[in-house]
């Protein structure tokens, strides 16, 4: 074997492939979502729950947001706890009032 197939293999080894410019390993496991409830006063037809998801969706973080309108729970997915106040003002901005944390 040369000194440059040496270099190589040594170069390359454990990464899972043949040149080490792609490589075969599981990605990393993604966190699971964090899933928070929220209770919203105010909303009473669909344009309400659109301008909820959508002020609440633009934080940074979020993956998803359920707004069920009949109770006023607004269920948010994401990557991270959200702050309260952050949430807050979201709602607020939308045009409504955040009354708590569902428990």
């Amino acid at each position: 074997m040369s000194e440059n197939a040496t270099t190589a293999t040594a170069a390359t080894a454990g990464t899972g492939s043949c040149c080490g410019s792609c490589s075969t390993a599981a990605p990393a496991a993604e966190a699971a979502p964090i899933s928070e409830v929220y209770l919203v006063s105010g909303m009473t037809c669909g344009h309400c729950v659109a301008s909820v998801t959508e002020e609440v969706g633009a934080l940074d973080g979020v993956r998803s947001v359920d707004v069920e309108l009949s109770s006023g729970r607004v269920t948010v997915g994401s990557d991270r706890p959200l702050e309260f106040a952050a949430v807050a003002a979201a709602v607020t901005e939308a045009g409504y009032e955040l009354t708590g944390k569902a428990e």
